[in-house]
């Protein structure tokens, strides 16, 4: 591999306006190619996840694992100090990054003419519940909420469950990801017309361009989805069965897959059974044929399933739990856990990076910062000449 002192965001500036998660995590991911992203924070207070999840030795794990390669400035927008050095910054900026209320940074006094006259190669970039326009652009949104008005919640849990949320907060993070994605689209178009734009991610829409087959099938029937649990939905047999020792997940995806799968666990005769012919009756069937497997799983351990069956051609695994995950050998071979030392703070560890590029490979080049740890540092890189401005704020307790 090629390590590169040049990342493929490098020189790229970035103002972030953005706290608790979905968009830190864009903004960290742009970090993380090589973005100076300059997190800007309320005196006093600073975003709201330094005071949430597992603390150590005065360090929220939570926030630092979401806010490495970034550097903060302390700043008061409510201050016209304040908001001079905003301007002062967006002047010198690539991108802005905001998950206000839409019509916030427009009551700021930052609305698009106003960017626009600031610095016309501007890409700014807004995360947020609903969309700026529409019925439901003012309200209020957090992922939870998003989780329960896309639709999303029917789909998880088996049949005759309650709609149920995700563990992890999927609305935040697939909008933050999509916002990277659309700057990083923003600033290549910037490199043929010149121009920055405006990019919007909002967490309904984001999580619903996930649905898949579920879309497609509602789209053209028109019927609402069934849940089914830890079963496929569309296909049969295909999910988690029981070994002697705990559980296994099976994909067997196609009829081709299906026969080594049954052939391997002794049930090849299963195919000639009327009731499992075809997968619409496998699907109508679906309870019997999975008793049927499960007395089989049974009989041997979790370890020799997923060693036998990946043999054959069958894809399976051990169903784990995050001990179980985060110590897994292609886990650690793929570095998906970072350890990050933290001055004054000790070691964090944290998820690694899921994008793998050859000659240019992410790097965490700096831990998460304190608060206002780096305002004098980046006046002085970025050349603004507002250290008065600065030092003239009145602290203020909460963010605009």
């Amino acid at each position: 591999m090629t390590v590169s002192g040049t990342l493929p965001l490098s020189g790229i500036k970035v103002v972030d306006l953005t706290r608790i998660l979905s968009g830190p995590f864009c903004t960290m991911l742009l970090g993380d190619m090589g973005a100076d992203v300059v997190k800007i924070e309320s005196p006093g207070e600073g975003d709201p996840i330094r005071r949430q999840g597992t603390i150590i030795k005065g360090l929220s794990t939570y926030f630092a694992s979401f806010n490495r390669n970034k550097r903060s400035m302390a700043l008061d927008l409510r201050s016209d100090e304040g908001k001079q050095v905003l301007a002062a910054l967006l002047e010198k900026a690539d991108v802005l990054v905001e998950n206000f209320r839409p019509g916030v940074l427009d009551a700021m006094g930052f609305d698009v003419a106003r960017l626009d006259a600031l610095n016309p190669r501007l890409v700014v970039a807004s995360i947020n519940g609903y969309g700026s326009s529409g019925p439901y652009a003012q309200r209020p949104a957090f992922d939870f909420i998003a989780q329960a008005m896309s639709g999303f919640m029917s789909l998880n849990g088996s049949e005759g469950d309650t709609p149920i949320r995700t563990g992890i907060p999927a609305c935040d993070l697939v909008a933050g990801l999509y916002a990277a994605f659309g700057i990083v689209n923003a600033l290549r178009a910037r490199d043929l017309t010149g121009r920055g734009q405006r990019v919007e991610a909002a967490m309904v829409d984001s999580i619903m361009s996930l649905f898949a087959w579920y879309a497609s099938d509602h789209l053209a029937t028109g019927e609402a989805a069934v849940r089914s649990g830890n079963d496929h939905p569309i296909t049969a047999p295909y999910g988690q069965f029981t070994a002697s020792d705990g559980e296994i997940a099976v994909a067997p995806s196609t009829e081709a897959v299906l026969e080594r799968f049954l052939a391997e666990i002794g049930l090849a005769d299963v195919r000639h059974d009327p009731r499992f012919t075809t997968n619409t009756l496998r699907m109508k069937h679906r309870d019997e044929l999975n008793a049927l497997i499960n007395t089989r799983v049974l009989a041997d351990t979790q370890a020799n399933w997923v060693e036998r069956l990946n043999r054959a051609g069958v894809p399976c695994g051990i169903v784990k739990n995050l001990a179980e995950a985060f110590t897994d050998p292609q886990v650690l071979h793929r570095e998906m856990v970072l350890p990050v030392e933290h001055p004054g703070h000790g070691v964090v560890r944290m998820l690694g990076f899921p994008v793998k590029l050859s000659e240019t490979p992410c790097r965490v080049r700096h831990p998460a910062p304190g608060h206002g740890e780096h305002t004098a540092q980046i006046v002085e890189d970025w050349q603004l000449s507002c250290g008065e401005l600065l030092a003239r704020q009145q602290p203020e307790t909460t963010a605009p």
